[in-house]
């Protein structure tokens, strides 16, 4: 079975084998350097030939082939002379990989490899003087060396040219940021430079901070709030700040099994004790930490929890508990959603707006956003109507 492209979920970075093809005016579709030699046998490089030298309209175009146990990636090039048989020189420089590997991340640096070479060959003929191309297996197995260890190289090719490759690791896209979502710092602020950052971001970097959904950073900036969550996204993908359920004391949480990983690790108990603490000078203990996030119950709100166990008194920050406790998984917030069973033929029009979102997919967070209504008023509206049934999940 074959097909183009196809990146798995496996991460390993490595590149088994480097291929230079051409098209050959007589022969055809050739391998003309491999490094390490016969890595690719004939018959599989017949078999994907028609991928490696594609025709024209995909020049210039990364390809990935994924067959036969293996995965390929290449830029095929042709480049238009009247010094070259048949007018033209065509030619692939390939990264080969196993078929499991994730291998966006060699896209660019094939691409840039290719053009360097177009370079060379426009300047000196590298790739056509069949002196000056003898290099080229001792270029490749240094690329494929440099690359599999340490992700860049830095290749002399001549007196007046250097090569530089590096592999960028590529990130998945950050999830879609919603008017009712807080972002919080995964970093403190003195650790990154903001005029590094836009300037839109930059204006609402104060903003951030736990507390703010990206509806009110938007309003207190006075910042379009599609710029606001395009700034926010761009700041999860690069693992500056991540994105957690907007805090309040009415809230409820549970625990998951993330808990255990807090009773065994003892790094995680320190950062943790460190985060929560109300105050540098008094340290909460550990024991009273575990208590609190035990508590963290169906049923059981953040309001119940304070009154029940006063974690002021034992140097214990409650918003600060809560976030961490969800940035790294150890608890998970428990939404309400409105489901409306039947409608009500005498509501007036302002109240069948607020009513289609009573379909089980809108949280109160995203309601109470979206109509400027409290958390209380929407819980008031939600209890007196009989038509209306809550889910909590």
């Amino acid at each position: 079975m074959m097909k183009i492209d196809g990146s798995s979920q496996h991460q390993d970075v490595r590149i088994k084998c480097i291929l230079l093809c051409e098209f050959h005016p007589t022969a055809g579709p050739k391998i003309t350097f491999q490094v390490p030699e016969e890595y690719i046998t004939k018959e599989i490089f017949d078999a994907v030939s028609v991928y490696i030298i594609p025709k024209q309209q995909l020049h210039r175009t990364v390809i990935t082939v994924n067959a036969l146990g293996y995965k390929i990636v290449g830029y095929p090039v042709g480049i238009e002379s009247p010094k070259y048989i048949r007018n033209s020189l065509i030619f692939n420089v390939c990264f080969v990989c196993d078929d499991t590997l994730r291998t966006v991340q060699y896209e660019p640096v094939v691409r840039k490899l290719s053009s360097y070479l177009v370079s060379l060959e426009m300047e000196n003929d590298f790739l056509s003087n069949d002196n000056r191309r003898q290099r080229l297996p001792h270029i490749l197995q240094q690329i494929l060396t440099e690359l599999n260890s340490r992700g860049q190289c830095s290749i002399p090719i001549n007196e007046s040219n250097t090569l530089h490759l590096r592999v960028v690791k590529i990130l998945p896209p950050p999830p879609k940021v919603e008017d009712y979502h807080v972002p919080i710092f995964l970093l403190k602020t003195s650790s990154f430079i903001s005029s590094q950052w836009d300037l839109t971001t930059q204006q609402i970097l104060p903003y951030v901070d736990g507390l703010r959904h990206i509806a009110r950073i938007a309003a207190e900036t006075d910042v379009e709030i599609g710029l606001v969550k395009q700034c926010v996204e761009n700041m999860v993908y690069h693992g500056v700040v991540t994105i957690v359920p907007l805090f309040q004391y009415s809230n409820v949480y549970r625990v998951t099994p993330e808990i255990q990983k807090l009773a065994e690790s003892k790094q995680l108990q320190e950062e943790c004790i460190k985060y929560v603490s109300k105050s540098e000078r008094h340290m909460p203990t550990f024991r009273n930490v575990f208590m609190l996030y035990c508590g963290m119950t169906p049923g059981t709100t953040v309001r119940d929890l304070c009154i029940r166990y006063n974690p002021h008194s034992v140097y214990i920050d409650e918003i600060k508990l809560v976030q961490f406790g969800v940035m790294k998984g150890i608890i998970h917030r428990l939404h309400k959603y409105p489901v409306q069973l039947t409608p009500d033929p005498q509501a007036s029009v302002k109240q069948r707006n607020l009513t289609k979102m009573f379909n089980g997919l809108s949280s109160y967070d995203e309601i109470c956003c979206k109509t400027g209504l409290s958390y209380q008023e929407l819980d008031e509206k939600v209890e007196s109507d009989p038509r209306v049934v809550v889910c909590w999940k």
